[in-house]
């Protein structure tokens, strides 16, 4: 599956995206847990994932338990602010 991170994600993890496979459905949880076992880049950026946006497939997600499959695309958004 493809894996994008934008705006702090993308700067604190060092790269735009990921490619991972897996040998089953895993839901986005699961992938948020696997994607912390990748290193402490990965552990700091997905520390907090509660204002965290995520979309499958260009539609938004609330419902992390969502099962993906590895020809989907994954975003993450973190929270961001402006005036």
């Amino acid at each position: 599956m493809k894996i994008l991170y934008f705006a702090q994600l993308k700067e604190s993890i060092g790269k735009d995206e990921d490619i991972i496979d897996f040998s089953s459905e895993i839901s986005v949880n699961q992938l948020i847990q696997e994607l912390i076992l990748k290193g402490e880049k990965y552990r700091k950026s997905f520390k907090e994932i509660k204002n965290m946006r995520c979309a499958v497939n260009c539609e938004y997600i609330t419902n992390y338990d969502k099962l993906l499959k590895n020809k989907d695309e994954i975003a993450f958004f973190p929270p961001v602010t402006g005036g």
